[in-house]
């Protein structure tokens, strides 16, 4: 079953968002797990794609948009594409619940304090939780 945890950040910006997703993309990124990047518009991936590239001075983290013909990239960023078989972790910057969720295991669902950001996350945590989900809940400084 899919261990989810949620990242709620302290602003109400867009950018603080893809930054924080960004933290948890370079973990799994280090713990070598294939990734996808769910957002909610080509908008939003391509901001993630650009900062995945920059947000760090000293390292940058191999990623794609998807779909991509590379075979062998780890972590892919994607707003209405469906992810990869055997994939370990699954990032959420959407306001919805990824059809495909339960294919991970695990799913990391990134919130901030913008109103409709911070009530879709309460409806998708009551909907994991009411399934029984293992939930946790992550408070940020940022």
């Amino acid at each position: 079953m899919t261990k989810i945890d949620f990242y709620v950040g302290k602003t109400n910006s867009l950018q603080a968002r893809l930054l924080l997703a960004c933290k948890v993309v370079m973990k799994a990124h280090q713990q070598q797990l294939h990734t996808y990047i769910h957002t909610d518009a080509p908008t939003t991936s391509s901001k993630l794609d650009e900062l995945l590239w920059t947000f760090n001075e000293l390292a940058f983290i191999p990623h794609a948009l998807a779909p991509t013909k590379e075979q062998n990239m780890r972590i892919l960023i994607g707003h209405d594409h469906e992810p990869m078989e055997n994939c370990g972790l699954l990032i959420n910057l959407s306001n919805e619940i990824p059809a495909f969720f339960s294919r991970f295991e695990r799913l990391a669902e990134i919130l901030d304090q913008e109103e409709p950001v911070i009530h879709a996350g309460r409806k998708r945590y009551q909907f994991y939780r009411d399934r029984g989900y293992n939930l946790d809940y992550h408070q940020l400084k940022i």
